[in-house]
């Protein structure tokens, strides 16, 4: 009996032999994550999935979501074959073609709209998964249009734009040598729990952890020192709360903010209008409370800060409240040293490893001009900033037509619930595109609203460029053969590069060249990381990266330093009325008029996350469903006994943009007053409850955490 039989037997008790094991990955999750998976394979089929136990992000972990990747894989509603719409869009109806008719008509339409309209009157638009992207990206830009966007203009991108314009870039909690946590909506278990074991070790060395959040959770209860349960939207508040107390009490480190930042004293008059009272009046918060964790973030440094990539700048003042955070690390003089926040620039796909790769430039060297992207003129600060268009002007631009029609879409994983008042986007699109593609694992909402549904594989039967932190990289192989009918994204788009016969020699070399192209110069290629199934050292990685960099060569701001006032905000045009300081509004200020808070007296808060589901890519995947069966409301319980309200009744959600049903589940860990409805259900769709217009002026983002609402029990039958 062979070594790999031995294992597989003590693994699975009676297993017989035939069963291969082989090294992948799950892309189930954000690319932060994407742990290394072992899938024993038999007879070309997965039968059971484990976490790669040398792997060097998750070393054998994995969580519900990824346990779950075999289900996922062999759903019943998977994609089979290339398929052109035969009813009316959004039906359904489909009937099979082949992968040269598909190729053909998708060549045929965009070549149409193109020489009807304009090259970018086609948007190309990719939501979940993310490791394609610069090959799509590259892709628009050739054919010739500047619309490329992603699902970043709801997640990820505000919080990114924000570091920029502060500090040039982002900062990781340097959790290894920090004395205390600030964990503003910190709730590792539940995500990135990969995270957790960086806190409790912290606090095994005697540090102290603070955790910020709406609601109670298990990183609450299990690590927290000081808890300060606020209330939504109010973030931006208490920080600049704290920024006043640190000042007013002497514990700024006042060398790093004269030596390393620009504007402290536009900062300083700022912050002196939120006194303590004013500060817990509006964040409901205990004053006492607040003095204690500002005093020990500010006098038991180093001290580092979780900072939420979604969380927070889901608020209309978002941008400015991450802002605000992130000022304290200055303030303090936590930025860009040991125990602090210090940069790690993403090497691939926002993912770290310690080497500078060259997909910006392949991303964007053939950017054709010609024309403003969508949401340009919109959103000023969101254009000058990233290099993708702000999806959230979409709707307006398709039904405008101005300052010209989009007329067709290519979409990879598109999917319309991420959008608000999602019904009027579909709507636009079936009434106003001339053509809709859409490439997808399954029949998703928005696949059925599209002329041609092309089946992508999954990440176990593709291969994929992977980095990580620590300095290792791999190209996956696929650990079984593609399902039915369906190829991988990238060798969908170089196969119609070649068709459509695209001026770009990258794209027609096809995928491995793309990625070596790109990788040059980490003392890795493609076939290298092929000699190996799992992720290897990056030869010319630097890791662990050191801080101090832009303390000692300058931030990469106009001023060279930190900005508690930002020159680039500075900037913009006047009129779009952008503060350069990180100023605080009321995240329902555009829903505080006297009839609207009487009709809709609660405040909802959408997206609270559950560990076995993220978004909507796991509600239809049986096992992770059956945890939670019904689109659930949590309702407190004060609210609930005041209602007549018992877990499990039917409700009806309503704001002013529309109404859904969801299911009860009463709880005191949120506030009275606040519901907590989880976001991605086709069959109740919280975004229909977001007005469109309910947008961060700085980056776009719909304020999918703050929206004025009503409840009331349906009586079922």
């Amino acid at each position: 009996m062979t070594e790999l039989e031995k294992k597989i037997k003590a693994k699975i008790p009676g297993a017989d032999t035939g069963i291969e094991v082989k090294h992948s990955l799950c892309a189930i999750c954000s690319p932060g994550i994407h742990c290394g998976v072992d899938c024993y394979v038999k007879d070309g089929k997965i039968i059971r999935v484990e976490g790669t136990p040398d792997h060097p992000l998750n070393h054998g972990k994995l969580c519900t979501k990824g346990s779950s990747l075999r289900n996922y894989v062999y759903r019943e509603d998977r994609i089979k074959t290339p398929l052109k719409r035969v009813g009316e869009r959004g039906e359904g109806k489909f009937e099979p073609i082949s992968w040269d008719e598909a190729y053909a008509i998708i060549a045929e339409k965009l070549n149409a709209v193109k020489q009807a309209y304009s090259p970018h009157s086609v948007a190309f638009f990719s939501g979940y998964c993310k490791w394609y992207r610069p090959i799509l990206h590259r892709f628009a830009h050739v054919f010739g249009s500047v619309n490329f966007g992603t699902d970043d203009s709801t997640c990820f991108a505000s919080m990114n734009i924000a570091n920029k314009v502060t500090a040039g870039c982002g900062g990781a909690p340097d959790m290894g040598h920090a004395n205390t946590f600030l964990g503003w909506n910190y709730e590792g278990y539940y995500s990135n729990h990969l995270s957790v074991a960086g806190v409790q070790k912290l606090k095994e060395r005697g540090g102290k952890v603070i955790i910020i959040d709406i609601r109670d959770t298990p990183a609450s209860k299990n690590l927290a020192d000081i808890f300060l349960k606020i209330r939504p939207g109010t973030d931006g508040a208490l920080a600049l709360g704290m920024a006043k107390l640190i000042i007013d009490n002497g514990w700024a480190d006042m060398d790093y903010v004269e030596k390393y930042t620009y504007g402290f004293e536009q900062y300083k008059a700022l912050v002196e209008q939120y006194p303590l009272d004013k500060v817990c009046e509006i964040t409901g918060l205990d004053a006492d409370q607040v003095f204690e964790a500002t005093k020990l973030y500010a006098t038991n440094g180093p001290a580092c800060t979780n900072f939420s990539a979604s969380a927070l700048v889901h608020h209309i003042n978002g941008f400015n409240s991450h802002r605000a955070i992130l000022c304290l690390s200055a303030l303090t003089g936590n930025f860009d040293r040991v125990g602090g926040n210090y940069p790690i620039p993403p090497s691939y796909v926002h993912k770290a490893a310690g080497f500078r790769s060259r997909e910006e430039e392949f991303r964007s060297n053939r950017y054709p001009g010609g024309q403003e992207r969508i949401g340009a003129e919109r959103f000023p600060l969101w254009n000058a900033q990233n290099d993708e268009f702000q999806a959230m002007d979409l709707l307006r631009q398709m039904e405008e037509e101005k300052p010209y029609p989009v007329k067709a879409i290519f979409g990879f994983g598109m999917n319309a619930k991420m959008f608000p008042e999602t019904d009027k986007l579909l709507a636009v699109m079936k009434e106003k595109l001339d053509f809709f593609v859409d490439v997808d694992l399954f029949m998703s909402m928005t696949a059925k609203y599209a002329d041609i549904v092309l089946p992508a594989c999954s990440s176990l039967e593709r291969s994929e460029l992977k980095p990580y932190e620590g300095g290792f990289m791999t190209f996956t192989k696929p650990a079984i053969q593609p399902l039915y009918d369906s190829r991988s994204d990238v060798e969908i788009l170089c196969d119609l590069a070649r068709l459509m016969q695209l001026d770009d020699e990258l794209l027609l070399k096809g995928h491995e060249a793309c990625v070596d192209w790109m990788i040059d110069g980490c003392g890795l290629t493609v076939a290298d990381l092929k000699a190996s199934d799992k992720p290897i050292k990056i030869p010319n990685a630097t890791w662990p990266v050191q801080p101090g960099k832009l303390l000692e060569n300058g931030f990469k701001t106009p001023s060279g330093k930190f900005e508690f006032y930002s020159l680039a905000i500075a900037s913009i045009d006047p009129k779009y009325g952008l503060d350069p300081l990180p100023s605080y509004r009321d995240p329902l200020e555009d829903q505080n008029d006297p009839e609207t808070k009487e009709q809709y007296p609660f405040y909802l808060c959408t997206g609270a996350r559950l560990p076995h589901a993220i978004h909507s890519r796991t509600h239809e995947t049986p096992w992770l469903r059956s945890l939670r069966p019904d689109p659930t409301c949590e309702v407190h319980a004060t609210d609930a006994n005041r209602l007549g309200l018992h877990n499990g009744d039917t409700v009806e959600m309503s704001s002013p943009y529309g109404k859904i049903r969801m299911k009860v589940k009463i709880t005191t860990k949120s506030q009275p007053g606040v519901l907590m409805a989880l976001h991605g259900y086709t069959e109740a769709n919280v975004n229909e409850l977001i007005g469109r217009n309910h947008l961060d002026p700085y980056s776009g983002y719909p304020g999918f955490k703050g929206m004025r609402c009503n409840i009331r029990k349906i009586q079922e039958g």
